[in-house]
């Protein structure tokens, strides 16, 4: 079986609320207790990551044990769940391919979630997701082993100045180059620039309202100019006069014209552009980074960045220490002149200088 091949119900309630369900009754229950608190698309996902755990382990949620979840871990990255078929794409040659270890602590987080909620009602009486593997320092300091998944950060590409120059050159509409301003100059991410209306535009005061962002948490951030000057001649003259919705990008061409835009649909545009352009790389998450980084490399403070990009916590926001390479440089080579005043103070540098005595 294929990843693909793995189907999440959705209708809609009678107040048009999304309702998912994977075909597991208690699965349902904690996709509808995560539907009043969680936005569409984290219900979804969780919906999708418990319908493949549930496909791999194929017992009811009160027969789970933590061996069922350590070999479902195990399936994951190996692509092989055993009697239960391979739930994950093939590779290039037919053979399992595995996910990558974001993947995989990110579905263990949905099965515990899931779990936790079990055990709070009585469901069960304790979650069989482990808290981590066992170490030799388990006595002195209990709970805290070794993590079931290690997953390693990477650091985000960006893109130069000439890249996003030609990128911007290879946008074929206003509205298109208002969508990646927002998100290479105010640093939103793709769902906030989709989810703006035409009310959350601050034009006057250059800036922009984020009724929607990332864990329900609002914000009111600048933009430049460049922004506005874009989505004034999107409004002016390609958005549908007679659009049915206030969402500020809408479709502009076809039978979904004035509808809002899809993320799919923006993904298309920009992979378009890329083409045009000659780039190999440029999604709207680098779009994202390459803004924010530029922003600590002209000397933004971390916490300002913080707000800028809406992270709850400040530990997300220092990646852009490392992506800044000029500041980081900058940073180190005044550090260094002081280590040198200080440790080699009075004993000069270079090929030629005196060594003392050899050996």
């Amino acid at each position: 079986m294929r990843a693909g091949d793995l189907c999440v119900a959705r209708s809609r309630d009678r107040f048009g609320g999304l309702v998912v369900g994977v075909g597991v009754p208690l699965a349902d229950v904690y996709l509808e207790f995560l539907g009043g608190r969680c936005r569409p698309n984290t219900v979804l996902a969780a919906a999708y990551d418990l319908k493949v755990f549930f496909t791999v382990v194929a017992k009811p949620p009160g027969e789970v044990r933590p061996a069922d979840v350590l070999a479902f871990i195990t399936a994951q990255r190996t692509g092989r769940a055993g009697e239960h078929g391979v739930l994950q794409p093939l590779g290039g040659e037919g053979e399992p391919a595995g996910v990558s270890s974001a993947t995989v602590r990110r579905r263990l987080s949905v099965v515990s979630g899931f779990f936790a909620f079990l055990q709070a009602r009585g469901d069960v009486l304790a979650s069989p997701v482990p808290r981590g593997l066992p170490t030799r320092r388990e006595r002195s300091r209990p709970r805290q082993g070794v993590p079931l998944v290690r997953v390693t950060r990477r650091l985000p590409r960006i893109l130069s100045p000439a890249e996003v120059d030609a990128l911007t050159a290879a946008l074929r509409t206003h509205r298109d180059r208002a969508m990646v301003a927002a998100m290479v100059l105010g640093g939103l991410r793709r769902c906030e620039v989709l989810g703006l209306r035409l009310g959350d535009l601050h034009t006057a005061e250059r800036r922009v309202f984020i009724a929607e962002g990332k864990g329900g948490r609002q914000r009111l951030v600048p933009v430049s100019g460049r922004f506005f000057a874009a989505v004034a001649a999107y409004l002016g003259a390609e958005r549908p006069p007679g659009a049915g919705t206030d969402r500020v990008f809408v479709v502009l061409k076809g039978p979904r014209r004035g509808q809002p835009l899809s993320a799919r649909g923006t993904d298309e545009v920009l992979s378009a552009a890329r083409r045009r352009a000659g780039l190999e790389h440029a999604s709207c998450h680098e779009l994202r980074h390459t803004c924010l980084t530029r922003l600590r490399e002209a000397g933004m403070a971390l916490e300002a960045v913080q707000a800028q990009a809406g992270h709850a916590s400040i530990e997300s926001t220092r990646i852009y220490l490392h992506l800044a390479d000029d500041w980081l440089a900058a940073q180190y080579r005044k550090a260094a002149e002081v280590i040198d005043a200080q440790v080699f103070a009075g004993h000069p540098a270079g090929p030629g200088a005196s060594t003392g005595s050899q050996r």
